[in-house]
């Protein structure tokens, strides 16, 4: 396994860490040039912002995209703990990433192979690398014990 994309997960982790403590859903996003350069980090925010899109993704995309001043980042990897949804992998493949490295599946949302594959759909006219699995069981987990805690509080 490649030891930069643990570096790079464990940051998203961090991220996804920020969520959680603010009751937000614990995912994380972090956006790398291919210099290694690290473009932006952010975290979900859609109970803080009042805002559906505020997915940790989109908010990643946006400050990379302001950074370089340029709405392609080409050449870049996204990093985030769980599988992009429909929404973000939209935006995903409109920014033109290269490359999205996640750490676990999400079998009811997942738009980069678990429930939809929109990285491998050739009627779009972009196609990026998709790296599951890194940090999984950490990623997994922070979600998990998200939602179980959350469970608990409702009952």
């Amino acid at each position: 396994m490649d030891k930069n994309h643990i570096e790079m997960m464990k940051l998203a982790l961090t991220e996804a860490q920020k969520a959680g403590q603010k009751e937000e859903v614990p995912v994380g996003a972090v956006i790398v040039a291919e210099t290694g350069n690290i473009l932006s980090a952010a975290h979900n925010q859609t109970i803080t912002r009042s805002d559906p899109t505020a997915h940790a993704e989109i908010l990643a995309l946006r400050e990379a995209a302001r950074k370089i001043q340029n709405y392609r980042l080409l050449n870049t990897t996204l990093y985030v703990t769980i599988e992009p949804c429909m929404m973000c992998m939209g935006a995903i493949i409109h920014a033109r990433i290269s490359a999205v490295v996640f750490g676990a599946n999400d079998p009811k949302w997942g738009s980069a192979g678990s429930l939809y594959d929109f990285s491998n759909d050739s009627r779009l006219n972009h196609r990026l690398s998709i790296i599951p699995g890194i940090c999984e069981a950490e990623c997994r987990t922070l979600i998990q014990d998200f939602f179980r805690a959350r469970r608990k509080l409702e009952t």
